[in-house]
């Protein structure tokens, strides 16, 4: 799904409006059923029975009145503040006008902070001050109304944008830290980046009917990554498939000390489905692998304690090398030599990044179309220092596109950065996931759909998906605080079997008439 600019948008909207030949008035309504919609389904009315609206001038003050009365109808209780900015709009004004004459909501004006009420801590705040048209810091005594706002207990959505979050630059003032945003069509660029987390809360996006054909051909470098995507991406095997079909991967991981890193990896690579997978370690850790996975074919470095040499790559389909590696000299220069010798798509984590950021003369020997997964730090040691999430992600893209590589920017919504400047904004996981060795099972997954052959971009998004995917499954039994990295691995299975609805109900078929199965 391309993460749309305020200016197409706007087009869309526009393209809409002509091909449909309504009013904005029309789609203001639409977005605001929408909302209503999306509001009941999170926040039933038994359960939560009244709602305050605080709307501005604007259309997103006028998107808030006419949800606010479709919620009424709906039975909520509800009532709406109303603080009047600079001009108001004329689709703002007949939404008053049609809540007025309802005679249902009460409606009370603000002038002031002093005007604020003191809300019951029953009650659901709806934001719809400004929504996504801030272009500056926010300021005066909007400014404090907002701040006085963000220090209720209550539950807090906001309708499209946060007030005060600018949706395509860093915010550097007050805005309202939601709960919950519901915004229309894509969400916004900002809501991908961690940083803006206390503000927007969880998000969640609806369509309002733009036409798809006119978005379609509108240019983006920025997407985000759903199950329809994944969908387009993900491979379903044959009846006569072998595992001479799926690829032999070789991962060159561990050292004394840190062989789990390398156990992590081998499992995930063979649970993403990889043929054949040959590890190698130092000869410290063969009866560790052999014992912790005998699918995997292990090969035994000449030193006991570090990698120091590979030889035959090119029988290799993919290699992945980083996990537990160690830094010392005698294994940057086999890296070096892997480099300068390997001249297809490699996937490069850990150790191996760290040994990069030491030499970025070595950067030219990076094969192309190789992916790297860096976390944040390691990101940093590589590439510099950001002063926000933005000027990162701008790095980010640079690095990739000078590099020809891909580059996965781990974290919540991480990031996948292409050698034409794209980037994919991953949809799932959980803060549970951000434990010890997690990376290393994402390396593994990404090696196994890179070996079997999935594109590297294919392999970038497929993977880090399934990798979130089985977090959120595991995560529902285990907790956030007792998940592990293996448990990932465990939940591997299941998240592959939830990509493919129709083996779902084939399994469950086969379940009911054997019930062993």
């Amino acid at each position: 799904m391309k993460i749309l600019t305020l200016e197409q948008l706007r087009a869309a909207e526009q393209a809409a409006l002509a091909a449909e030949q309504i009013s904005n008035l029309d789609l203001m309504q639409r977005a605001a059923k929408t909302f209503a919609d999306w509001l009941a389904e999170q926040f039933p009315a038994g359960e939560y029975q009244w709602l305050s609206f605080l709307c501005g001038s604007g259309n997103n003050g006028g998107d808030g009145l006419a949800a606010a009365r479709i919620l009424s109808e709906m039975g909520y209780g509800v009532e709406v503040f109303i603080y009047r900015l600079n001009r108001e709009t004329e689709d703002f004004l007949d939404q008053y006008e049609a809540l007025k004459a309802s005679g249902e909501v009460e409606i009370t004006e603000i002038f002031s902070l002093a005007d604020l009420p003191v809300f019951d801590e029953r009650e659901i705040i709806v934001d719809a001050l400004l929504g996504s048209g801030l272009n500056r810091p926010l300021e005066g005594e909007l400014a404090e109304i907002v701040e006085a706002i963000n220090q209720c207990p209550n539950i807090i959505l906001a309708l499209d944008c946060p007030t005060g979050l600018q949706a395509e630059q860093p915010t550097v003032s007050s805005s309202i830290q939601a709960d919950y945003t519901l915004s229309f069509e894509t969400p916004r660029f900002a809501f991908m980046f961690p940083d803006n987390y206390d503000r927007v809360g969880e998000f969640h996006f609806r369509s309002i009917g733009l036409p798809q054909e006119f978005i379609a051909n509108l240019p983006a470098h920025n997407y985000y990554v759903t199950p329809k995507t994944i969908a387009n991406i993900y491979q379903k095997r044959g009846k006569y498939a072998h595992k001479g079909l799926f690829g032999h991967a070789l991962l060159i991981m561990g050292s004394h000390g840190k062989m789990g890193a390398a156990i992590l990896a081998t499992r995930a690579c063979l649970r993403a489905g990889a043929g054949l997978v040959t590890v190698h370690v130092p000869s410290c850790g063969y009866e560790v692998i052999q014992g912790a996975v005998p699918e995997a074919m292990v090969n035994l470095d000449d030193d006991r304690y570090v990698f120091t040499r590979i030889y035959d790559l090119q029988k290799y389909n993919t290699i992945a090398i980083g996990c537990g590696l160690s830094t010392k000299n005698k294994t940057r220069n086999a890296l070096c030599y892997l480099l300068k010798h390997r001249d297809t798509p490699t996937v490069l984590d850990a150790d191996a990044l760290n040994i990069l950021a030491q030499s970025p003369d070595w950067w030219e020997y990076i094969p192309k179309q190789s992916i790297l997964t860096p976390h944040p730090k390691e990101f940093e040691r590589m590439f510099g220092r950001s002063h926000n999430n933005f000027e990162r992600y701008e790095l980010l893209r640079q690095n990739a596109m000078e590099l020809e590589v891909y580059i996965i920017l781990k974290g919540a919504n991480s990031c996948i950065a292409t050698p034409e400047g794209n980037c994919y904004f991953n949809s799932t996981g959980n803060p549970g996931m951000g434990t010890a060795g997690s990376g290393d099972v994402l390396t593994g997954i990404l090696t196994g759909l890179l070996a079997q052959p999935y594109s590297p971009l294919e392999a970038c998004i497929l993977g880090v998906y399934v990798h979130g995917l089985a977090g959120d499954l595991a995560v529902v039994e285990k907790s956030q605080e007792g998940l592990m990295a293996g448990d990932l691995i465990d939940y591997l299975g299941k998240a592959f079997l939830a990509l493919n609805p129709k083996r779902k109900k084939i399994q469950k078929k086969v379940q009911s008439k054997h019930p062993i199965v």
